[in-house]
């Protein structure tokens, strides 16, 4: 969905030549995946921060056009909402300096985002939710006006039957409501992570980040309200699993964390999508078909939590990537590296293993720890390879000496280990991480404005979360 397309409606026969060209891709994927045709070597990163605009009253400030033009970024491009921001980098090799590289670059990108909005008279915030955000926020007039967008809102709802969305979500307190589009989806940022692998390998770090997904959100939960309520630790799950529910049926939900592990060939899930899912947005391509240009956009309309990519590397081959979209945005800069290292180490140890850890955890376990670490945050219960039942923290603490591991492995600069797990290790010492900050705030301010000054506050000063006083 990152990409532009040019039309906002479809004719029939429009459908009927993108199934066709969708088809024929889908099955050039697959045998270019059997006859070694993608990338087999090679450990590469890469990362996209989504962000947010503020007024000077810490409300959304839908003015990302104007915000855009000023930057004049290639690396900052427009996201749903007037007031969202995604920010990128230029990948690394996942060895030697490569995480600072990204980290440094990403620091860089995001201060010239802080001073043109501070130009402006606004400010930019990275969380998974905005405490400040109001339902009546999220409307058709505060959508960045781009076709993929009105096209998305216009099929989403063409697909319920004209039907509102629901969004019903239980957690510290309830929340239930409609919505008449798709601008709920605008309530979530993140920190999407990307890893290229050596096509033959990719499914064991498919299914490793899939068995990391519970223990990751637990790590890295940020976005606990929404609309005023304290729900999930990390609400960003359930709030973009139905901002674009297209039914009630499996098909019709196409945020999911997916539907078991992955085989050797991964492109089984590009098989998936065309069988499981009807195409939202079928804009047709004269681009030749080893382009995948409707393959790769209609994955873009099935978003996994743990997602696979198609690309190309500097040789122009083609090459799979794991994008990991299970993170939100925020707290601090060096809190979101943190949270990268630990990733990047842990998923490479744990597809390395001589025996496939997904064998020790079933599927349906996996999905569970996922659910229970968004709704619990560090105290969630944890299913993990031996059987035995570890709060979340204590799991984390366990996996940290896994991941430090799999970075030496992987060649990454012992500064840079020290560096980012320090940082992980007295989040976990101290139970502190953004979702535990901003509820203890809360608890003690009952401000939910004081509390967005305040954690605006502490992200500027660039310290890691687990020392931000209340």
């Amino acid at each position: 969905m990152g990409q532009e397309i040019h039309a906002s409606h479809f004719s029939e026969q429009d459908q009927a030549r993108f199934d066709s060209a969708l088809a024929a891709e889908t099955r050039l994927a697959r045998t270019l995946f059997q006859q070694g045709g993608f990338a087999r070597t090679g450990m590469t990163a890469g990362y996209e921060l989504e962000a947010w605009l503020l007024d000077r009253n810490f409300y959304p400030k839908p003015c990302n056009q104007r915000f855009l033009q000023a930057l004049a970024s290639p690396l900052v491009v427009p996201e749903l909402s007037r007031f969202n921001i995604e920010l990128n980098g230029l990948p690394q090799p996942l060895t030697g300096r490569g995480l600072s590289h990204m980290a440094q670059a990403l620091a860089e990108t995001w201060s010239a985002c802080a001073h043109t909005a501070h130009a402006d008279g606004g400010s930019v915030l990275a969380i998974g939710t905005l405490p400040t955000l109001r339902e009546v926020d999220l409307n058709l007039a505060s959508m960045t006006p781009a076709s993929r967008y009105r096209a998305l809102n216009e099929r989403v709802l063409r697909a319920r039957g004209g039907r509102p969305l629901t969004l019903k979500i239980e957690g510290l307190t309830q929340l239930d409501t409609t919505h008449r589009d798709v601008m709920l989806e605008a309530g979530t940022t993140s920190f999407q992570l990307h890893l290229q692998a050596p096509a033959q390998h990719m499914h064991r770090y498919l299914n490793a980040a899939t068995l990391l997904s519970g223990p990751l959100i637990a790590l890295s939960a940020n976005s606990p309200f929404l609309f005023g309520q304290a729900l999930w630790h990390e609400t960003r799950i359930p709030l973009f699993e139905q901002a674009v529910a297209c039914g009630d049926d499996d098909a019709g939900h196409r945020v999911t964390f997916g539907h078991g592990y992955v085989g050797p060939d991964v492109t089984e899930l590009f098989d998936d999508n065309l069988l499981r899912y009807p195409v939202l947005l079928p804009l047709c391509s004269d681009a030749p078909l080893d382009d995948f240009a409707h393959l790769r956009l209609h994955n873009g309309t099935v978003w996994r939590w743990n997602r696979l990519l198609i690309g190309w590397d500097a040789q122009q081959q083609p090459h799979l990537r794991l994008e990991q979209r299970v993170m939100p945005a925020g707290p601090s800069l060096i809190d979101m590296w943190a949270n990268a290292a630990f990733f990047y180490g842990a998923v490479h140890m744990l597809a390395t293993q001589p025996l496939p850890p997904e064998r020790l955890v079933p599927f349906d376990t996996a999905r569970t720890n996922f659910y229970t670490a968004a709704r619990e945050g560090l105290q969630a219960p944890q299913t993990w390879l031996d059987g035995k039942v570890w709060s979340a923290q204590e799991l984390l603490t366990q996996l940290l000496p896994l991941a430090r591991e799999g970075l030496n492995r992987l060649g990454i600069a012992a500064t840079d280990i020290d560096r980012y797990l320090d940082v992980v290790t007295l989040r976990l010492r101290t139970g502190q991480n953004g979702a535990a900050w901003q509820l203890a705030h809360h608890a003690r301010h009952h401000d939910l404005f004081k509390l967005t000054a305040d954690y605006l506050a502490h992200q500027r000063s660039g310290a890691p979360v687990h020392e931000w006083p209340l």
